[in-house]
C-alpha cells in the first residue's frame, strides 16, 4: 500500500505521467475536472499540460486511454494553446486510437480531430489523416476516411481541401478490405454532394461496378447546394450575427451562400497537369512539314493523343501552335485541317488561360478557314475557336474578328457572326462594355442587310444575343437606323437565346434600374463575372464589405454599378441624343412657301425679295416677331429657313437686314424642332458671313444655336468642311475661332477628331497668319480635352510651327477643361449622374488613340527579317532590330497585327548581348506607343518576358525593362498583367533583382487600381517568401508592397494564405500583416465625372482623370492621372497635385498681385528632411538624369508648390526664358532678407538651377551662376553645410558647365566650385570633380583636372579620395590624352601634388608609359619648385574663417548627420601650422614656425609648464605652497564642434589607413579630455563605438595578417583606440549612451583581441592585452548597466551557439557576467529588470536546461543560476512582477525557475547556503585549494620568485589580498631583499591599476574621497588637470608621489628605499587611493611610442629634451607625425 499512498500526494500533472495506470487514471480524471473548471482560455494552467496531451491520447491502458481522450477533448476545446499540439496529438490519435476495438475510443478520437479543425488547425489535421490512409492497418484507414468524411460534411469544402482526398480515392476503391471500400464509397458520395460532376473525371478509371453503385447513390442526393453545419471559431461570431439577421429578415444569407459555395470547385482544378512537350515525337517538326500527307497525319495524330489529357502543364507551346496554325491555314488536305483544329481544341481546353497568349495568332487563321464547306472541317474549326475563346477575352481578339467581318466570302461572314453570337453568350454586361459592343454592332448591322440569307440570320442571332446579354438600353443606340422589321427579328432572336450564365446577366441589368443593390454598389462594378453570382441575389453583403462602398462613393439611383454598369450608365445621355434627333425629309420650295404662309403675315412673304432695303428690314422685323410668338410644335423650321434663304438670301447687301436674318435663324434653331435638313439649308450662308465684320457675331450666334439643336459634332464637321471649301481666309480663321469657343461651351464628347485634324493641318499650311493663329488656338482648346497624344498628329510639321503649337499646349498645361454649359439641358434628361466609370471610350480624350490612322506593317515583317533577328551573328541580329525600329518609327501608329514579330523579339529579350536586349526593350517601348491599347493582346506573349528581364544583373538593363513595362502598362491598364498565373510565376523565381523590381513595380501600380483580377491572390505565397528573402532589398520591397496587396485582397484572404507557411514564418508574416493592416490605404475613389462633364458641380476639387483605355469594368483600371498633360509623370502623387489644383482655384486674380509683396520662400518645418526621406525611400524619383525628363520637372514643381510663392513658381516653370530671368532677379533680391527660407528650400533651389543648366539661353545661365555665387557666399557666412542629398543632386550638373566654350561661364563655375569648398568638404567634392574628368568634352576634362590641382594645393593630399594613390593614378591617365589642354592640366595637377608631397608622388602614380613619364619629369624639372609641406593659401585663408565663427549659430545650423565641416578637414590635412596646433593647450605648443625661421643656435626648450620649482622638491624641508591650476581655457574656437565635424572625424576612425585612423582618434581624445568639450560627443557615442569596433575588426582580419605592415604601427593604433575608449568610459554620462547592440559588438571585439595569440607574440603585446583588460572593466562599470548586461547575455548565447568560437571566449564572457553580478547590489535600482529577464528568457528558450547540461563546461548553467539567484536575492518576490516583456510567460522556463528559487529562499531563510553559493560563483575562476593559509601564501611567493611564473604569482597575491584584507603577509616579506620587496610593491600597484581601472578626472567633486587613479590618455600626465574646482588644497605629497613614479619610469629612481611606505600598506587596498597617482600603463605606453619615434630622429638632442618634445608632439592632437618629422628634419639640416 505504501506505493499507492505515495502517488496520491503527487500533483495532477505528475500523476498523469506516472508509471502506475491507476495513478494515471486518477490524474486524467482530475485533469478533466480542472479543465472543465478553468473559465479563462488563456489561463497559465493550460500551459502545464502542453506536453502531456499526446500521452493522454496514446496511453497504453485502454481504460485509462478513454479517460485521457475525454480530458484531451475538453483541453482542445478550451485551451488557447491547444493548437500547438495538433500534429503530435492527431498523429497519436491516428496510430493509437483508431486501431482500438472500443467504438467509444474511436468516436472520441474523431471528435478530437474535428475539434482541432474547429480551432483553425484543419490543414494539420488533414495532413495527419491523409498520412493515416497509407497505414497498413485497415481499421486505421477506415477511421481516417470516416473522420475526413465527417469533417467535410460538417465544415464544408471550403475548410477541407478536396484535391488531396480525391487524389487518394481511387487507391481506396482498390483496397482488399471491404470496410475500406465501403467507407471510400461513402466519402465519394459526400464529396459529390459538394462538387457534383467535377468528381466524375478523377473516378472514371475505377471498377465499373463500383462506379455504377456510385452513380446510383449520386442520383439519390438532393439537388440543393449543401451548407456547412459547423463553423470555425473565427466564423462562429459571424454565424451568430447571420442567424440574428436571418431571424430579423428572412433567409438573407442563404442565397448568397449558394452562390458562393456551389461553383467553388472546378473539375479542372482537381486534375494533375500533364507535361506533353517532351513527349512529342522527336521528328514531329520535320514530319509536320513533310510532303506526304500520311506523314503529316501521323505527326498530328501523335499530338492529338497527347492533347487529350484534360489538363496540360504550362510551357512554351509557341512552336507547336505555330505548326498547327500552319496546317490549319495552308494545308490542302481538309482532313488534316480538321485534325489540326482538334489538336488546337485540345490544347486550348488543357491549358485554359495559359493558352490565351497564342489566341491572337490562331483566331484570324481559323476564321479565314471557314471558307471550307465540309461539315466535319467546319465543326472542328467551330470547336477549336470556341475553346480558344474561353482562354482569352473578347476584347483581346476583337480586332482580328472585326477584320474578318469584311471578308467577301459569305461562309466566313456567316461563321464569324455565329462565333460572335456564341461568344456573346459567355459574356456578361460587364465583360461586354459599350466600347466593345459598338464596333461589333456596326459590323453586324452591315451583315443584316447582306444578300446571303445565312449571313443575315447569323448576324440577327449575334445581335439578338447581345441584346439579351446587355439589355435593350445598351444596344438600342446602335440600332437607331434599323427598320422595324429587322428590329423585331433581332428581338425575336434575343428571346430564343439561352445564355451560358442563365438569364442572370440580363436580369441583373433590368433589376438594377429598379433598385440599387445595397452594400455591393462599388464592389460589383469591379467584380465582373466573378461576382455576378453575388449580385444576382440582392443581399446585405457581409459587414466587412462596407468600406468598398465608401470608396466608390454612396450608391446613387441609377448608378449602381452591377455587372453591366459600365455598359448601361453612360449610354443614357447618348441614347437621349440619338432618340431625340429629329429626322425630317427635304421639302420642295412650294411646300415650304405654303407652310410658311400659314404662320407668317402675308406682307412679310411678299416683301422678302423687295428691292428696297427698308422694306426688307421691316419684313424681317415682322418675321422675327412671328417666330418669337410661335409654339415649338407649330413652327415649320425648314419652311422658315427656306424663306430666309430665298433670293436675295445670303447675298443680302444691307448689313442691318443681314443681321436680322441671322438672328432669326438663331431663334428658329432655338425655339423650333430644328433638323439637320433645315441646318443644311442655312449653314453655307452662315459660314459665308462668319468673317463679316458687322454680321460675324450674329452668324456665330446662329451657328451655336444650330449646334445646340443638331449636336456640335455634326455641325462642326459640316461647318469646317464648308469653311475650307471657301477661299476667304477671314471666314476660315473666324470659323476656327467659333469652333474653339463652341468646344469650350459644348464639351468635346462625340467630336470627330480625325476630320478636324485634316482641316487644322490645311489651316496650319495657310498663307494667311490669322488662319494659322486660329488653328493653333483651336489645337490648344482640343489639347485641354485630348491631352498630349494630340501632338502626335503634328510631329511632321515644320519646327517653327511645331514650337508655336508646343507653346500653345504649354499655356494650356495645368488648366482644366471648362464645364460644358450648352448641349446638355436638352438631351441629358436622365440626370447628370450618368457618364460614370470611364464608360465614354468613344468620346473624350482616349478616343484620339482610336482615331489615329494606323498602318498595317505585318507585310513588312518578312520571314527574312525574322530570321535576321534570330541570326547567330549578333551584328546581323542588331541589323534586324534596327530595321524593325525603322519600320515602327516610319509608321508611327500601327495596327495590332504584327505577324511573327512577337516571337522574334521575345527571343531577343534573353539575348546574351545586353546591348541587343536594351535595343529590344526600346523597340518594345516604341511598339507600345505605336500600337496603343491594342498592345493588350501581346501582354502574355511579350509583356511577361519583359518582366523576366527585370531580373537581369545589370542595372541599366533593369531600368530599361522597367521603363518598357511602364510604357506598356500605360497603354493596356493593369488587368492583363495581373490575370492568369504569369506574374506569380515570375515572382516565384528566386532572383533577388527580379523580385525587388517586380514588387517595387506592383507597389507603384496597385494603389492606383480600383479593382484587380482575382488571380492576384496567386502572387501572395511568393510575396510571403519574399518577406523572408535573404536579400534585404527584396524584404524591404515586399514589406512596401504588402499593404497594397491587402488593399485589394483584404486582410482575411491574406491571413488565410499564411496557412501553408512554416509556423515560425507564419508568426512573422502575420505580424507584418497586422502592421500592414494599420497602414492599409483605401482604394482610389471612383474617378471624377468623365470628360463629357469634366468639372461638374459634384467634383470641383477632384483631380481630373483621363479615361483610361477601358477594358471591361472588371478592371476599369483607371489610374487616376491627375492633370491630363501629366499622364506620364508617375513620380508625382496625385494627392499633391490635387492639392495644388485646389490652391490655384481658390486664389482670386486680384489677390495674386498683392501677393507678390509677401515672402517668396515659405519655411515648412522639417520639409527638407521629409523630402530627403521620400527620396531615400524611393517614394519620389532620385534627382539623377542625363537630360531632365518631364517627370522630374513635374516632381520638382509639385515639391515646390508647398514652399515657394505661387507667382514665383509660375515664373520659374514658365516656358519662356525671360520669365526665368525675372525669377532669378527676384531670388537675388530676396536672398539676404529670406535666409531661413532659402536654406529651408535649398535642395529645391539647387535642383531648379540644375534644370537651368540644360537651357540653351546664355543669359539665363549667366544669371543663374551670378545667383549661385551670391548664394554660396551667404551659405558660408551662415556656417551652413550642404547635405549629401543637396550636393549629389547639384554638383554633377554644375561640373557639366565647367566645360562651356565661353570663358566667362567657365570662370564663374570655377569661382562657384571654390566657394562651395567652404560649405562642403573638399574631400567630398573631389570624387564629383574626378567624375567630371571622364567627360567626352575635353574642355570639361581640362578644367576639372585644374580644379583638382587647386584642391590639392589648398587642402593638401587628404582631399584625394578614395585614396591618394587611386586618385593620382586616375589623374595620370590623362597625361596621355589626345587634347593638349587636358594633357597640360593633368601634368600641372601632378606637379602641384609633387610640390606638396615630394617624390612619393611617383610611388602613388604607379607605372606610366615611358613617354608620359618623361613628359612628367620634364614638367617637374621646369617647375623647379622645392616641395614645401605647407600649402600657403590655406594658411592665409584659415585665420579669418576660424575667428568669425559664431559658435551659437553653428550649433543651430548643424547640417544633417552626413555633413562635415570643411574647416576640420582643412585642419586635419594641414598638420604643421599654428592653427592646427592651436587645438593643443598653450603650454604644450611646439612653435615650429618660429624654430624654422630662427637662424640662431639650437634652442630646444622644455615647454613652459605651470612653474612648480621641481629642483626644490628634493629638499624635504622646503615644501612649496600648493598651486591650483584650472584646465587651460585656451581651446581653439574652431572646435565648437558641430555634429558634422564629429561625424566626419568618427568616419575616419574606421579608415583603412592606419595614420588617418590614429589622427582621428587623437582628435577625439582631445575632445574627450576637456570636460567642457566632451559634451559635444553626446549623441555620437554609438557611432564612435561602431567605428572603433570596425577598426578593431579591420586590424584583426586585415592589418595583422599583412606581412608588410610594421607591427609597431598596429600596436600604436591599438594603444590609441584603447586610450580613447578609456577616456570615453571615464565620462559616465557619455558611457551610458552606448546601446546594447553596440556594446555587444564592442565587447566581442575586445574579447577577441584579448584572445588574439598573434598579439601576445609581439613585444608590446602583453601590455596591450593588459590595457584591454582594464578597459573591459571600465566598460562593465560605466556603461548603462541594463545595456551591458543585455549585451553580455546575447554574447554568451551567441558564443555557445557558434561551434567555431573557442571555449576561452565563452569563459571570458562569463567572467564579465560574474563581474556584473558582483556589481549588482549597487546597480540593481538602475537596471531595467524587465529587459534583462526577457534576455534571460530568450537565452533559456534557446538553451533549455537539458541543452545547457550537455555543454562541455558546467560554467554556463552556473553563471545563469548565479545571476538569477542574485537578482532574486536583491529583489525578492517582486522579481515576478518584472516578466512583463515576455509574451507567453506561462511557457517560459524562466518563470518556473524564479518561482522555485523564491520558494527555496523562503524555505531556507537564514541558512548559509546562499552566501556560499554566491562566494562559490564569484570564485569559479579561482582554482585555489582550501589548504592552510600559510602554505597558500608560501606557494604564491614561490611563484613570484620564479622567473616564469612571477606575473601569475603577483596576480594571485593581489587576489588573495583583496579577499582577505586582514591577512598578514608581513612575515613573508621580512626575510626577502629590499629589491624584492619594492618589486612586489610595484607589481601590485600595477595590477591594481589594471584591474580596478579607477580614476577619472572628477567632474565637479574636486579631489574628494572617491578620487581615484587618473587614467587620462595623455602623456602630458605631468600636469594632469587636477581640476580642483572646490578650491580645496592639494597637499604636496601628491606631487611628490607623482614625481617619484615619473622618475622611476625614466630610470632616474634614486630615492632612498626607506622613503617608501611599507608594502603592506600598499597591499591592503587603501580607502583613499593616492590621488591622481601615476597614469595608467597604457598611456605611458602611448607616450613611449611617440617618444621612441622622436628619439630615432634626434639622437643628438639630450634625452630629457627628446622626452619633452615627444610629449608635445603627441599632445598636439591634429599633428600629422609625418609632417612634423619632415619639418624637424629641415630644422636640423638648417642648423648644421
Amino acid at each position: 500500500m505504501g506505493d499507492d499512498s505515495e502517488w496520491l500526494k503527487l500533483p495532477v500533472d505528475q500523476k498523469c505521467e506516472h508509471k502506475l495506470w491507476k495513478a494515471r487514471l486518477s490524474g486524467y480524471e482530475e485533469a478533466l475536472k480542472i479543465f472543465q473548471k478553468i473559465k479563462d482560455e488563456k489561463s497559465p494552467e493550460w500551459s502545464k499540460y502542453l506536453g502531456l496531451i499526446k500521452k493522454f491520447v496514446t496511453d497504453s491502458n485502454a481504460v485509462v486511454q478513454l479517460k485521457g481522450l475525454e480530458a484531451a477533448l475538453v483541453y482542445v476545446e478550451n485551451a488557447h494553446v491547444a493548437g500547438k499540439t495538433t500534429g503530435e496529438v492527431v498523429s497519436g490519435v491516428v496510430s493509437k486510437v483508431f486501431n482500438q476495438p472500443k467504438a467509444k475510443a474511436k468516436e472520441l478520437g474523431i471528435e478530437i480531430c474535428l475539434m482541432y479543425i474547429e480551432i483553425e488547425k484543419g490543414e494539420s489535421v488533414q495532413e495527419e489523416l491523409l498520412k493515416g490512409l497509407d497505414n497498413k492497418n485497415p481499421k486505421i484507414i477506415v477511421a481516417c476516411t470516416e473522420t475526413l468524411r465527417k469533417a467535410l460534411s460538417e465544415f464544408g469544402s471550403k475548410i477541407i481541401l478536396l484535391k488531396p482526398i480525391i487524389k487518394v480515392l481511387p487507391k481506396l476503391f482498390e483496397s482488399r478490405d471491404k470496410a475500406v471500400r465501403d467507407e471510400a464509397k461513402l466519402i465519394a458520395v459526400e464529396i459529390y454532394r459538394w462538387i457534383r460532376d467535377a468528381l466524375r473525371h478523377p473516378l472514371q478509371n475505377i471498377n465499373s461496378v463500383q462506379l455504377k453503385e456510385l452513380e446510383e447513390e449520386w442520383v439519390k442526393l438532393p439537388t440543393g447546394a449543401p451548407k456547412p453545419s459547423r463553423f470555425l471559431r473565427s466564423q462562429q461570431e459571424l454565424e451568430a450575427k447571420l442567424e440574428q439577421q436571418q431571424s430579423a429578415g428572412g433567409d438573407a444569407e442563404g442565397g448568397g451562400d449558394d452562390g458562393d459555395e456551389a461553383p467553388q470547385i472546378d473539375a479542372y482544378e482537381l486534375l494533375e497537369a500533364v507535361e506533353i512537350l517532351s513527349k512529342l515525337p522527336k521528328d514531329f517538326y520535320d514530319k509536320i512539314e513533310a510532303k506526304k500527307w500520311q506523314e503529316r497525319k501521323e505527326a498530328l495524330e501523335a499530338v492529338e493523343v497527347l492533347v487529350k489529357n484534360p489538363k496540360l502543364e504550362a510551357g512554351d507551346y509557341a512552336d507547336l501552335v505555330k505548326a498547327l496554325k500552319k496546317v490549319v491555314g495552308k494545308d490542302t488536305n481538309v482532313m488534316l485541317v480538321a485534325l489540326a483544329a482538334k489538336c488546337l481544341t485540345g490544347l486550348a481546353v488543357g491549358l485554359r488561360k495559359k493558352f490565351g497568349q497564342y489566341a491572337g495568332h490562331v483566331v484570324p487563321t481559323i476564321l479565314e478557314k471557314f471558307k471550307e464547306k465540309k461539315p466535319q472541317v467546319v465543326q472542328a474549326l467551330q470547336e477549336a475557336i470556341d475553346a480558344i475563346f474561353l482562354t482569352t477575352t473578347l476584347q483581346n481578339i476583337s480586332e482580328d474578328v472585326l477584320a474578318v467581318m469584311d471578308n467577301k466570302n459569305p461562309t466566313i461572314k456567316q461563321q464569324t457572326s455565329l462565333f460572335i453570337a456564341r461568344s456573346f453568350r459567355h459574356c456578361t454586361a460587364s465583360t461586354l462594355p459599350k466600347s466593345l459592343l459598338k464596333p461589333f454592332c456596326a459590323a453586324l448591322l452591315k451583315h443584316i442587310s447582306d444578300s446571303a440569307p445565312e449571313v443575315r440570320d447569323a448576324a440577327f442571332e449575334a445581335l439578338g444575343t447581345a441584346l439579351k446579354v446587355v439589355g435593350e438600353k445598351a444596344v438600342n443606340p446602335f440600332l437607331a437606323d434599323v427598320d422595324k422589321l429587322k428590329l423585331d427579328k433581332i428581338k425575336e432572336c434575343s428571346e430564343k437565346v439561352e445564355l451560358v450564365h442563365g438569364k442572370k446577366a440580363g436580369s441583373t441589368s433590368e433589376k438594377k434600374d429598379s433598385k440599387p443593390v445595397p452594400g455591393r454598389a462599388a464592389a460589383s462594378g469591379a467584380a465582373g463575372d466573378k461576382d455576378t453570382k453575388d449580385v444576382s441575389v440582392p443581399k446585405p453583403g457581409p459587414l466587412k464589405k462596407a468600406p468598398t462602398t465608401k470608396a466608390g462613393g454612396p450608391p446613387k439611383k441609377g448608378k449602381t454599378a452591377a455587372p453591366g454598369g459600365s455598359a448601361n450608365t453612360g449610354t443614357k445621355s447618348k441614347k437621349a441624343l440619338d432618340t431625340k434627333e429629329i429626322v425630317e425629309p427635304e421639302l420642295s420650295i412650294e411646300v415650304c412657301e405654303e407652310k410658311a404662309s400659314a404662320v407668317l403675315p402675308p406682307t412679310c412673304i411678299q416683301l422678302l425679295d423687295s428691292s428696297n432695303w427698308k422694306e426688307r428690314l421691316a419684313c424681317m422685323e415682322e418675321f422675327q416677331k412671328a417666330v418669337e410668338l410661335m409654339e415649338r410644335t407649330e413652327m415649320p423650321c425648314q419652311a422658315l429657313v427656306r424663306m430666309l434663304a430665298k433670293k436675295p438670301g445670303w447675298k443680302e447687301t444691307n448689313f442691318q437686314v443681314m443681321q436680322m436674318k441671322l438672328h432669326i435663324v438663331a431663334l428658329v434653331a432655338q425655339k423650333g424642332n430644328f433638323s439637320k435638313t433645315s441646318a443644311q439649308i442655312v449653314l453655307d450662308g452662315l459660314v459665308d458671313k462668319i468673317g463679316d465684320v458687322k454680321c460675324g457675331n450674329n452668324a456665330k450666334e446662329a451657328l451655336t444655336a444650330i449646334a445646340e439643336a443638331c449636336m456640335l459634332p455634326w455641325t462642326a464637321e459640316q461647318v469646317m468642311s464648308m469653311a475650307f471649301l471657301q477661299k476667304n481666309p477671314k471666314n476660315q480663321s473666324e470659323t476656327l475661332n467659333w469652333l474653339s469657343n463652341a468646344i469650350k461651351e459644348f464639351g468635346f464628347s462625340g467630336l470627330n477628331v480625325k476630320a478636324f485634324i485634316s482641316n487644322v493641318k490645311t489651316a496650319l499650311a495657310a498663307t494667311n497668319p490669322a488662319v494659322r493663329t486660329s488653328a493653333i488656338t483651336l489645337l490648344g482648346v482640343m489639347y485641354l480635352y485630348v491631352g498630349p497624344s494630340l501632338r502626335m498628329f503634328f510631329e511632321d510639321e515644320k519646327p517653327a510651327l511645331l514650337s508655336q503649337i508646343d507653346a500653345e499646349f504649354e499655356k494650356m498645361q495645368g488648366q482644366r477643361p471648362p464645364t460644358p454649359t450648352r448641349g446638355i439641358s436638352k438631351h441629358s434628361t436622365s440626370g447628370t449622374d450618368e457618364g460614370e466609370d470611364g464608360d465614354e471610350p468613344d468620346d473624350g480624350g482616349n478616343d484620339v488613340v482610336d482615331l489615329l490612322p494606323r498602318v498595317e506593317i505585318s507585310d513588312k515583317i518578312t520571314s527574312e527579317l525574322v530570321s535576321k533577328i534570330g541570326d547567330k551573328n549578333w551584328k546581323i541580329r542588331k541589323e534586324g532590330l534596327d530595321e524593325v525600329a525603322g519600320i515602327i518609327n516610319e509608321a508611327k501608329f500601327i495596327q495590332p497585327n504584327i505577324g511573327e514579330l512577337p516571337t522574334a523579339l521575345k527571343g531577343r529579350l534573353n539575348d546574351s548581348n545586353k546591348i541587343l536586349v536594351q535595343q529590344t526593350l526600346n523597340i518594345l517601348q516604341q511598339l507600345a506607343v505605336a500600337m496603343g491599347p491594342n498592345i493588350k493582346q501581346h501582354v502574355k506573349n511579350l509583356g511577361i518576358p519583359i518582366i523576366t528581364v527585370l531580373g537581369d544583373s545589370k542595372n541599366n538593363v533593369r531600368a530599361a525593362a522597367l521603363a518598357t513595362v511602364n510604357a506598356w502598362a500605360e497603354q493596356t491598364g493593369m488587368k492583363e498583367w495581373l490575370e492568369g498565373e504569369d506574374l506569380s510565376e515570375e515572382l516565384k523565381k528566386e532572383n533577388p533583382f527580379l523580385r525587388q523590381e517586380l514588387l517595387g513595380w506592383l507597389a507603384e501600380k496597385l494603389p492606383t487600381l480600383r479593382s484587380t483580377p482575382t488571380d492576384l491572390i496567386l502572387c501572395v505565397p511568393h510575396l510571403y517568401s519574399c518577406l523572408e528573402d535573404r536579400n534585404g532589398d527584396v524584404r524591404k520591397k515586399a514589406q512596401d508592397a504588402l499593404p497594397f496587396f491587402m488593399m485589394h485582397l483584404g486582410y482575411e484572404k491574406m491571413a488565410k494564405a499564411t496557412g501553408k507557411l512554416k509556423p515560425t514564418s507564419k508568426d512573422q508574416v502575420l505580424a507584418m500583416l497586422e502592421k500592414a493592416k494599420a497602414n492599409m490605404p483605401s482604394k482610389p475613389a471612383a474617378p471624377a465625372k468623365t470628360m463629357s462633364k469634366p468639372m461638374g458641380g459634384s467634383a470641383p476639387a477632384k483631380c481630373q482623370p483621363t479615361p483610361a483605355p477601358v477594358e471591361d469594368s472588371v478592371s476599369s483600371i483607371l489610374e487616376a492621372k491627375p492633370d491630363l498633360k501629366k499622364a506620364k509623370a508617375p513620380g508625382v502623387s496625385s494627392k499633391a497635385k490635387s492639392a495644388q489644383g485646389k490652391k490655384v482655384a481658390s486664389k482670386t486674380t486680384i489677390k495674386e498681385d498683392d501677393d507678390k509683396s509677401g515672402p517668396i520662400f515659405i519655411v515648412v518645418p522639417n520639409g527638407k528632411e521629409q523630402r530627403m526621406r521620400d527620396e531615400k525611400g524611393l517614394k519620389v524619383l532620385k534627382w539623377n538624369f542625363t537630360t531632365p525628363r518631364d517627370e522630374y520637372i513635374e516632381q520638382l514643381k509639385t515639391q515646390m508648390s508647398s514652399c515657394v510663392a505661387k507667382w514665383l513658381q509660375d515664373e520659374m516653370f514658365h516656358s519662356e526664358f525671360q520669365h526665368h530671368n525675372k525669377a532669378l532677379a527676384v531670388m537675388v533680391d530676396h536672398l539676404e532678407s529670406e535666409k531661413e527660407g532659402v536654406i529651408g528650400c535649398l535642395d529645391l533651389i539647387l535642383k531648379w538651377l540644375t534644370l537651368r543648366f540644360f537651357d540653351t539661353n546664355t543669359s539665363v545661365l549667366m544669371k543663374a551662376l551670378e545667383y549661385l555665387k551670391l548664394l554660396f557666399t551667404l551659405l558660408s557666412d551662415e556656417e551652413y553645410h550642404l547635405t549629401e542629398n543637396e550636393a549629389s543632386s547639384f554638383i554633377p550638373y554644375l561640373i557639366l558647365k565647367v566645360g562651356e566654350p565661353k570663358d566667362v561661364i567657365r570662370k564663374d563655375v570655377r569661382a562657384i566650385l571654390n566657394r562651395m569648398c567652404l560649405v562642403y568638404p573638399a574631400s567630398k567634392m573631389f570624387p564629383f570633380i574626378m567624375e567630371g574628368t571622364k567627360s567626352k568634352n575635353s574642355k570639361q576634362r581640362a578644367e576639372c583636372l585644374e580644379e583638382l590641382g587647386c584642391l590639392v594645393e589648398s587642402y593638401g593630399m587628404n582631399v584625394c579620395q578614395p585614396t591618394p594613390g587611386k586618385a593620382l593614378k586616375e589623374i595620370a591617365i590623362h597625361i596621355g590624352d589626345r587634347d593638349n589642354a587636358v594633357r597640360n592640366a593633368a601634368l600641372n595637377t601632378i606637379v602641384t601634388v609633387y610640390n606638396v608631397h615630394g617624390d612619393q608622388v611617383f610611388k602613388l602614380i604607379g607605372n606610366l608609359s615611358e613617354k608620359d613619364m618623361s613628359m612628367l619629369e620634364e614638367r617637374i624639372k621646369r617647375s623647379a619648385k622645392r616641395p614645401s609641406a605647407v600649402p600657403v593659401k590655406q594658411a592665409e585663408e584659415k585665420p579669418q574663417r576660424t575667428q568669425n565663427i559664431n559658435s551659437n549659430a553653428n550649433m543651430l545650423r548643424k547640417g544633417p548627420a552626413e555633413d562635415m565641416s570643411s574647416k576640420l578637414n582643412q585642419a586635419r590635412s594641414m598638420s604643421g601650422h599654428p592653427e592646427a596646433s592651436q587645438m593643443v593647450r598653450r603650454e604644450f605648443q611646439l612653435d615650429l614656425d618660429e624654430i624654422e625661421n630662427d637662424n640662431g643656435t639650437v634652442r630646444c626648450e622644455m615647454p613652459e609648464l605651470v612653474q612648480h620649482k621641481l629642483d626644490d622638491i628634493f629638499e624635504p624641508v622646503l615644501i612649496p605652497e600648493p598651486k591650483i591650476r584650472a584646465v587651460s581655457p585656451h581651446f581653439d574656437d574652431m572646435h565648437s564642434n558641430t555634429a558634422s565635424t564629429i561625424n566626419f572625424i568618427i568616419s575616419q576612425v574606421a579608415s583603412g589607413d592606419i595614420n588617418t585612423s590614429i589622427q582621428a582618434l587623437t582628435q577625439i581624445d582631445e575632445v574627450l579630455r576637456q570636460e567642457d568639450k566632451a559634451e559635444a560627443m553626446s549623441g555620437h557615442i554609438d557611432q564612435f563605438l561602431i567605428a572603433t569596433f570596425m577598426q578593431l575588426r579591420l586590424i584583426y582580419s586585415t592589418h595583422m595578417a599583412d606581412e608588410k605592415l610594421d607591427k609597431g604601427e598596429i600596436i600604436k593604433l591599438y594603444s590609441c583606440i584603447i586610450g580613447n575608449m578609456i577616456s570615453l568610459f571615464q565620462i559616465e554620462s557619455l558611457a551610458r549612451e552606448a546601446s546594447t547592440g553596440v556594446l555587444k559588438d564592442l565587447m566581442h571585439g575586445l574579447i577577441t583581441l584579448m584572445l588574439d595569440s598573434r598579439i601576445e607574440d609581439l613585444e608590446e603585446g602583453q601590455q596591450v592585452i593588459r590595457s584591454v583588460n582594464l578597459l573591459v572593466v571600465k566598460v562593465l562599470e560605466k556603461s548603462d548597466q541594463t545595456n551591458i548586461l543585455s549585451a553580455l547575455l546575447v554574447l554568451l548565447q551567441d558564443s555557445l551557439l557558434a561551434t567555431a568560437t573557442s571555449p576561452k571566449y565563452s569563459e571570458l564572457v562569463m567572467k564579465c557576467l560574474w563581474r556584473m553580478v558582483r556589481l549588482l547590489p549597487d546597480t540593481i535600482n538602475s537596471i531595467n529588470l524587465d529587459r534583462i529577464l526577457l534576455d534571460i528568457h530568450i537565452f533559456m528558450k534557446v538553451f533549455p536546461k537539458e541543452k545547457l547540461k550537455q555543454c562541455k563546461s558546467e560554467f554556463p548553467i552556473r553563471t545563469l543560476k548565479t545571476l538569477l539567484h542574485t537578482l532574486c536575492k536583491l529583489k525578492g518576490p517582486k522579481i515576478l512582477d518584472h516578466l512583463t516583456m515576455i509574451d507567453n510567460k506561462n511557457e517560459s522556463e524562466l518563470e518556473a525557475h524564479l518561482c522555485r528559487m523564491m520558494k527555496h529562499s523562503m524555505d531556507q531563510t537564514g541558512s548559509k547556503s546562499d552566501k556560499e553559493t554566491e562566494k562559490g560563483a564569484s570564485r569559479i575562476d579561482e582554482k585555489s585549494s582550501k589548504a592552510k593559509v600559510n602554505d597558500f601564501l608560501a606557494e604564491i611567493f614561490k611563484k613570484i620568485g620564479s622567473k616564469e611564473n612571477t606575473k601569475e604569482g603577483l596576480a594571485e597575491l593581489y587576489e588573495y589580498k583583496k579577499k582577505y584584507s586582514d591577512a598578514d603577509i608581513e612575515p613573508f616579506l621580512k626575510n626577502s631583499s629590499q629589491f624584492f620587496q619594492s618589486y612586489v610593491e610595484r607589481g601590485l600597484r600595477v595590477i591594481e591599476m589594471e584591474r580596478e581601472g579607477k580614476g577619472r578626472i572628477p567632474t565637479s567633486t574636486g579631489i574628494s574621497s572617491q578620487m581615484e587613479v587618473t587614467c587620462v590618455p595623455t602623456p602630458s600626465s605631468t600636469v594632469s588637470s587636477i581640476g580642483n574646482t572646490n578650491g580645496e588644497e592639494v597637499g604636496p605629497s601628491v606631487y611628490l608621489e607623482r614625481l617619484k613614479i615619473l622618475r622611476q619610469r625614466c630610470g632616474l629612481d634614486n630615492t632612498k628605499q626607506d622613503d617608501r611606505p611599507p608594502l603592506t600598506a600598499l597591499l591592503s587596498k587603501p580607502a583613499i587611493p593616492p590621488v591622481a597617482s601615476s597614469t595608467d600603463m597604457l598611456h605611458s605606453k602611448l607616450s613611449q611610442l611617440r617618444e621612441s619615434r622622436e628619439q630615432h630622429q634626434h639622437s643628438d638632442l639630450d634625452s630629457s629634451q627628446t622626452h619633452s618634445s615627444g610629449t608635445i608632439t603627441s599632445s598636439s592632437s591634429t599633428t600629422n607625425i609625418d609632417d612634423l618629422k619632415k619639418r624637424l628634419e629641415r630644422i636640423k639640416s638648417s642648423r648644421k
